[in-house]
């Protein structure tokens, strides 16, 4: 039984940091994937990182100042948001993925955690 479980959200000033985390409690999977949803918004891709050679990859809205990593032997992603935006407010969700597809979208992506509230303010 796959679980996925993020933690670190929480109500932050802009400029300021926030490192979440995903706890996955079962198999491990090729490609682990963060994506958020803004209010009155669609689902968008945030960052991604592969398990082979650890290749990250970032949504232009967060190059620069998102770094995304993880911990195999923990089983447990990460992802470090600095220079918050207002704009980052959002539900963030860990996604994790083993079939084919793109990254960039949620739709190739099997399990899903229940997501963390991130609230910037200005």
């Amino acid at each position: 039984q796959v679980q996925l479980v993020e933690s670190g959200g929480g109500l932050v000033q802009a400029g300021g940091s926030l490192r979440l985390s995903c706890a996955n409690s079962g198999r491990a999977f090729s490609t682990m994937g963060w994506f958020r949803r803004p209010p009155g918004k669609e689902r968008e891709f945030v960052a991604a990182v592969t398990s082979t050679i650890g290749s990250t990859y970032y949504a232009d809205s967060v190059k620069g100042r998102c770094t995304v990593s993880r911990d195999n032997a923990n089983n447990t992603v990460y992802l470090q948001i600095d220079s918050l935006k207002p704009e980052d407010t959002a539900i963030y969700y860990c996604a994790a993925k083993y079939t084919s597809g793109t990254i960039f979208n949620w739709y190739s992506y099997n399990y899903w955690g229940q997501g963390t509230q991130v609230t910037v303010s200005a």
